[in-house]
Order: C-alpha cells, then sequence, then structure tokens
C-alpha cells in the first residue's frame, strides 16, 4: 500500500487514501496491524481499478466492487478474505461519502460474504490443571520459569488477547480487587477478574523473577523478555507451545488457544454469554456465540457416549 500511496497524486485519488489511513490511525485509534490490514485490502482495489481503467473513486459503482470480489474468488481467496475486503470497500466508501470525498457510497448495497466460523481448538480442564502444574513445579528457581508461570496463570485466567497481555504494566494489575485493566482493540478499555492463583504466580514473579531480569528499557512493563524489554507477542507464543509440549495429548495450542478455551470453560461453568462477552471484550455479542457451539459440541459428544438410546 505504501508504493500506492508514494505514486503521483492523480485525480485526488491517493490524497483520499493519505487521508483515510490518518482516519483510521488517529480517529478510529486502529493498531498498526489492522490499519496495514485495511490498506492492504484498498491497494488490492486500486489495483483493480487500474486494471478497468479506473483513475478516480467518484467512476466506482456497485457492479465495480462486485468484480472486484468476483475476481479474488476466482483467484481461490477464501471466504474469510472476501468477507473483510467486502467489509474494507464498505467502511472506506461510507467515510468517503460522509465526508464529501465521493458523491455517493457505492458499497452501500455491498453484501459481505457469510463466513462459516470453524470451532475453535480448547483444553480440557484436565489439561490445563496439568499444564499449570507442570509449569510452576519446574520453574521454582529460574526467573524466566517464574514469568512463563505467571504469564499462563493470566491468560487462562482473564482469556486476555496476546496483544493486550504484552501490553499490560505493573500499574494495571489491581491485586486487592483481584482485576487487570486491559486496553483491547481501538484502545477500549475494560477491567477483567481473575483468580487466587493467578494473583499469586503474579505476586511470585513480581517479587521473586522480574527484578532478575529487568533492566533500564524495561520500564513500567507487567512481563518483561530475557534481556529486559517488554516481552513480545511472538516470545509469548513460543512460551505457550513450548510449556503445552509437557503435557500429554494436550493439542498444541497458541495464546488464542488459551482464550478460547478460557471462554468455554466460563460457559460450561455457568457464566452467561453476557458476561463472557464483557470479559473477552467483544464489541459484539455475535462474535462471543461461537463458544455456545463448542459447548453444545461437547454435550452432544458426551450425550452419545451416556445416553443408551443415543
Amino acid at each position: 500500500m505504501e508504493q500506492v500511496l508514494r505514486q503521483p497524486v492523480r485525480n485526488g485519488r491517493d490524497m483520499i487514501l493519505t487521508a483515510y489511513e490518518r482516519h483510521l490511525r488517529v480517529e478510529r485509534d486502529l493498531s498498526p496491524h489492522s490499519v496495514r490490514a485495511y490498506l492492504t485490502d484498498l491497494a488490492d482495489l486500486v489495483a483493480h481499478l487500474d486494471a478497468l481503467g479506473l483513475s478516480r473513486f467518484d467512476d466506482v459503482d456497485l457492479r465495480t466492487l462486485r468484480s472486484w470480489l468476483a475476481k479474488q474468488q476466482t483467484l481461490g481467496r477464501a471466504r474469510t478474505t472476501l468477507a473483510r475486503r467486502a467489509t474494507t470497500a464498505r467502511s472506506f466508501f461510507s467515510w468517503a461519502a460522509a465526508t464529501g470525498r465521493v458523491p455517493a457510497d457505492p458499497a452501500a448495497l455491498l453484501a459481505v460474504p457469510k463466513t462459516s466460523r470453524a470451532l475453535p481448538a480448547v483444553l480440557k480442564e484436565s489439561h490445563v490443571r496439568a499444564l499449570l502444574d507442570a509449569v510452576a513445579m519446574i520453574s521454582a528457581d529460574s526467573p524466566v520459569g517464574i514469568r512463563d508461570s505467571a504469564i499462563l496463570e493470566m491468560l487462562y485466567a482473564t482469556g486476555v488477547r496476546v496483544s493486550e497481555l504484552v501490553g499490560l504494566d505493573i500499574d494495571d494489575v489491581d491485586p486487592e480487587r483481584r482485576v487487570v485493566r486491559v486496553f483491547g482493540k481501538g484502545r477500549k478499555e475494560r477491567a477483567v477478574p481473575f483468580g487466587l492463583p493467578a494473583q499469586r504466580a503474579v505476586d511470585r514473579w513480581l517479587g521473586a523473577g522480574r527484578a532478575a531480569l529487568a533492566t533500564a528499557s524495561s520500564g513500567p512493563a507487567l512481563f518483561v523478555g530475557s534481556r529486559g524489554g517488554r516481552i513480545d507477542q511472538r516470545a509469548v507464543r513460543r512460551v505457550v507451545h513450548e510449556r503445552l509440549e509437557l503435557v500429554p495429548d494436550a493439542p498444541d495450542l497458541g495464546p488464542h488457544g488459551l482464550r478460547h478455551t478460557a471462554a468455554t470453560h466460563l460457559l460450561e461453568g455457568g457464566a452467561d454469554l453476557r458476561t463472557v462477552q464483557e470479559v473477552l471484550g467483544h464489541a459484539s455479542l455475535a462474535t462471543t456465540q461461537v463458544y455456545t457451539h463448542v459447548s453444545s459440541e461437547r454435550l452432544r459428544k458426551v450425550y452419545e457416549q451416556a445416553h443408551p438410546r443415543a
């Protein structure tokens, strides 16, 4: 997309794209990853417009956008990709029309392809217990091990995203109320409760582990890497994968798998869907509903195994 933005301005199209990028970064406060995803989709749309000989967004109509998505389908793009690009087009042209950069919104009637949502893999409760017990047992004398234990406890206790976990500062944790302040997508703040085992693991990390790894570059970061800087997402993913290898028969999941697991266990334990939505920080309840399918699937399997006339 950067190449698109650096081309000579042609009929104001690139100026509109630059303004939209600023809108995403400043007004919507999206993460760099989300901004990059929007711009990548728009770069593909621009390439399609160039192939059609259309140099202005004013020339785009619903048929043009449908032809763009149809081309994606012929190239074998996944339905999730088609849905995301349709959403990008709708968002972009809605903004462009609202700000007077195009006379009308050609994407207002653009349908977003429906996607089938696969059931996320989750750990059994026995797997989680074995994982956390094993890590706690081997981490007694190692600052890195103490940190890994606290990371796994917090991921499972709170269901936070890995990006949210690495962004936590020490002051975000309230040990008295046992809640952690989390900044989610769009910098939306929420308070997430956690249990006593997670509190003990974090206290142990702050009291006996963090000082051994912290440096001047650590700042207020709750979790730091082996070189002292704020731990990054790649390191946390590696921790989860490596530690799960200690648990026989456990599926190989990353941090997002622990998020799925936490949500599923909350629902199976009796939590209502709205509460789980708040814990996970989902903007839409529909996003959270996938976990009801997970629980229903497990219920069906148990029923088939246990009922004499299943």
